[in-house]
């Protein structure tokens, strides 16, 4: 059956090749296993549902969060011809009466559907009717406590896998620590060998972090970077959503802010807007982005600290999900980790053990003077070993100098041994730092040898230095009660053979921006990207439905006028080449035309649809078929295609050396009048019929494009019909 997968991923989706592990996915998927997969953002963990869906014989359930993503991945399908429906509360009830209807009859590969509404007795009792074939639960961290957004009525799926048992059962998330993991195959009873977890590294996000100084100007500074691109903002608060829009709108951005506190009417066009760019820019809270599949997403800005690594590797996984280089910048100020504490200290018990555990881990994930990989990665379980990632502030700065911090790290490795490693980072620093707290006192701590012996750095600096400790793998932490304990490596420092240093002030400038884009066009991409939003606007999709930002990349790459060159490029597949393929060829034609430009074949692609003939190239088969009587209108038809490509394929024929028969078809097709059509014909006869620029610019341009291909063609056969 993975040869018919592959099949799908070209003919449909216009893939060439399976991601990493998306193969695995889908035979283990395909073979009824269940299987648990962590992928991250813009990895592809919708084609390993989407594919078994179309191989399946049956439904498959898909249990999403969102509302807005379930829209967003209903819409995607349905421009892939794909029947995909959702069942949730912004359907009217006609339309929800007509999905269950569809259901019924069998008219239906996906639905989508949040918890709430698959828990439901109405549900329930339709679903037990039908064959259901995969159940897939998107989203799988909101199963698990310690994941970052924990939806109780997540854990209520495991029971309805006994409803369905002969389905297969699939988890998705990009977002679990090998904890959260395991929580997910405890709840869902999976074995451990289903389990695939790709790596959580982004190559293509830039990450950066900088002090919080002056935070407005550092926001424009950041964002002059990228003119007329789309990217997200996400502050802490409403009221700071709502000034930081403001402060932008009246600098001259296309801004729109989100947050719980609006109206949800004015929320959904705000993100809709955004979607379609319509706007530039979104300033958020983390309400926003969950549902959000925007793929050309070039920039994340956090204004304020995120709550934990966790939240932050899944807002900055929004940026750059087509695989193009997009920027992440953190504003990192302690001001903010305070009011981050004082949420933390809302919690119960339980929860602020867990939640001040991660916060730690994300101030140290911003301290660190190695690779921001290094930390980040290392949070989900994953170990980074490249030497320099050419992608991180730090990684890229090389002038920030290391100080000698051996004799702190013994005085608090000291500490730690001495109070028997059953403390956090806070209690250590209060014994070094003399505190006469209740708590040194109930545990005789100020008896200790190393009480007191610390004042030479300040509470904020051992702290610094506590995760700096950690880091470097002189301590363990506990991550449920946030407890050090000592390592091998910490002795080797206690006993003097080794030293440690540090970089206390933590300011990083990006001095140079690795680009990871092949060389294109940029004035034929932002006519694409026109051509691209008239289509998008015209169906009511977002404009990435249509084709993504890498597709029109390539499109300015190869400069493809006909199917064997379209075809090959990224996110073409057979279902978007018929359905918008014309209107960009025309447009790439007629650039082409204008700058003297020649098409060239995609390398080490094979042409078109594995399904397709291969042999003659499209021209030759328009242009034989000419000749033997049929009218560009009938072959227009014929080939689904619109006049203008007809036109294309006629004049290439013509250039290959081949005739076209005499005929009065291209003056009755113009819609020029007849002393136009004159007008223009000795227009060709002076220029020549090479190039159309000169002809155009000869008739003042007021003779469009379209109208010259026509009587070009014209002027062709009569200079043969002479000839003859």
């Amino acid at each position: 059956m993975i040869a018919q997968a592959k099949i799908i991923l070209k003919d449909i989706f216009g893939y060439d090749e399976f991601r990493p592990l998306q193969q695995e996915v889908i035979e283990n998927v395909l073979h009824k296993k269940d299987t648990l997969c962590i992928m991250p953002t813009g990895g592809g963990k919708s084609l390993c549902y989407q594919i078994p869906a179309l191989l399946f014989e049956g439904l498959t359930i898909v249990v999403s969060p969102l509302i807005s993503l379930m829209e967003d991945q209903v819409k995607q399908l349905d421009a892939l011809g794909i029947e995909a429906i959702m069942l949730n509360s912004s359907l009217s009830a006609n339309e929800y009466q007509s999905n269950i209807q569809r259901i019924r009859q069998n008219k239906v590969r996906l639905l989508y559907l949040a918890p709430e509404t698959l828990l439901m007795e109405r549900t329930l009792a339709l679903l037990a009717s039908q064959k259901v074939a995969c159940f897939t639960i998107d989203e799988a961290h909101c199963i698990s406590e310690w994941g970052h957004d924990f939806r109780p009525e997540y854990r209520q799926l495991m029971d309805l896998r006994k409803r369905f048992p002969e389905a297969a059962c699939l988890a998705l998330t990009a977002t679990a620590t090998q904890r959260v993991q395991e929580d997910i195959r405890r709840s869902l009873n999976f074995e451990a060998s289903a389990s695939f977890v790709a790596s959580f590294n982004r190559e293509n996000l830039f990450l950066a972090i900088k002090q919080k100084s002056q935070p407005a100007q550092q926001t424009l500074s950041f964002l002059e970077k990228f003119p007329d691109q789309s990217g997200i903002i996400y502050c802490l608060s409403r009221k700071q959503v709502d000034e930081m829009a403001e402060f932008l709108e009246d600098e001259g951005y296309s801004v729109k802010p989100y947050h719980a506190g609006l109206a949800t009417e004015v929320r959904q066009q705000n993100q809709a807007s955004f979607i379609r760019d319509d706007t530039q820019i979104m300033v958020a809270t983390i309400a926003f982005g969950m549902g959000i599949n925007k793929p050309n997403v070039r920039f994340i800005l956090h204004f304020d600290l995120p709550g934990n690594i966790e939240s932050y590797y899944q807002q900055i996984g929004r940026a750059g999900r087509d695989g193009l280089r997009a920027d992440c910048l953190f504003l990192f100020g302690y001001g903010d980790i305070r009011k981050i504490k004082y949420f933390i200290q809302q919690k119960n018990e339980s929860e602020q053990i867990i939640a001040s555990t991660q916060l730690n881990a994300l101030i140290g994930f911003a301290e660190t003077e190695d690779c921001r990989r290094l930390p980040l990665l290392k949070y989900f379980g994953e170990a980074y070993s490249e030497p320099n990632c050419g992608m991180c502030d730090n990684c890229l700065n090389e002038d920030q100098t290391a100080v000698d911090v051996t004799i702190a790290a013994q005085q608090f490795l000291s500490c730690v041994k001495h109070s028997r490693e059953i403390f956090g980072a806070g209690h250590i620093i209060d014994i070094l730092r003399g505190s006469k707290s209740q708590k040194i006192k109930k545990f005789a701590h100020h008896d200790l040898s190393t009480y007191g012996i610390g004042l030479d750095w300040s509470k904020q600096q051992w702290f610094y230095l506590s995760r700096h400790f950690v880091q470097k793998g002189l301590l363990d932490q506990d991550l449920q009660h946030g407890s050090l304990k000592l390592t091998p490596k910490a002795w080797e420092v206690l006993r003097g053979n080794q030293s440690i240093s540090a970089k206390i002030n933590q300011q990083s400038e990006t001095r140079s921006r690795p680009k990871i884009v092949q060389k294109y066009d940029s004035s034929l991409f932002e006519i694409l990207r026109q051509v691209r939003k008239i289509i998008a606007d015209k169906n009511q999709v977002p404009p990435y439905v249509i084709f993504p930002d890498k597709t029109l990349i390539e499109m300015a790459i190869y400069f493809p006028q006909s199917e064997d060159n379209l075809m090959p490029l990224h996110g073409v597949g057979a279902v978007k080449y018929a359905k918008y393929g014309d209107p960009f060829m025309r447009a790439i034609a007629d650039y082409c035309q204008v700058n003297q430009l020649t098409e060239t074949p995609k390398a080490g692609r094979g042409s078109g649809s594995s399904s397709k003939k291969i042999g003659r190239s499209r021209y030759q088969v328009v242009g034989e078929k000419y000749n033997e009587g049929s009218t560009v209108l009938q072959l227009a038809k014929e080939f689904k295609v619109k006049n203008q490509t007809i036109f294309d394929h006629l004049y290439k024929y013509s250039c290959a050396g081949n005739t076209l028969r005499p005929s009065n078809d291209f003056l009755e097709i113009s819609q020029l009048s007849p002393e136009q059509q004159q007008t223009v014909s000795a227009a060709f006869q002076e220029f020549g019929t090479g190039a159309l620029r000169p002809v155009y610019e000869a008739l003042q341009e007021e003779v469009g494009y379209e109208e010259l291909k026509i009587i070009r063609l014209h002027c062709l056969t009569e200079e043969l019909k002479k000839t003859s």
